[in-house]
């Protein structure tokens, strides 16, 4: 079975972007969706993507002489994986010093903040309803 290793490159971010829209998909269907951004080769893609494979990113299939690909996480497990390890390793797992960080050095427009309240209020809403608090 592979390994799921919890850190993504770039081009493996690239490519799992281009299987989640057309999988179950080809080496070179992957190849020509991502040839405006990226000028690889069918090799570099299909190296890419059979590590990707070892790694737990993707799950692949022969069928005759093809391999059909398909995604192992979903992007929101991928997206989780690089929260959570971004939140790890620069705030130490602390969720507020991030948030905060955010707020300051990113440019929030009052419509992004008025739905980072409305957010928070129905998060609290849901927790008094089931009882739990953190």
């Amino acid at each position: 079975m592979a390994k799921t290793q919890t850190d993504f490159s770039e081009n493996e971010w690239l490519i799992l972007e281009a299987v989640w829209v057309q999988e179950p998909c080809t080496a070179p269907a992957i190849q020509e969706i991502l040839q405006q951004e990226k000028n690889w080769a069918y090799t570099t893609v299909k190296t890419l993507m059979d590590r990707m494979v070892k790694k737990g990113l993707l799950k692949a299939e022969k069928v005759r002489t093809l391999y059909f690909y398909r995604a192992a996480v979903s992007p929101r497990q991928a997206k989780k994986r690089e929260i959570s390890r971004t939140l790890k390793r620069a705030f130490d797992g602390a969720l507020t010093p991030m948030m905060q960080f955010l707020l300051e050095e990113e440019s929030v427009s009052d419509q992004e903040l008025d739905q980072l309240e409305q957010l928070i209020q129905e998060r609290r809403k849901k927790r008094k309803k089931t009882g739990k608090k953190r």
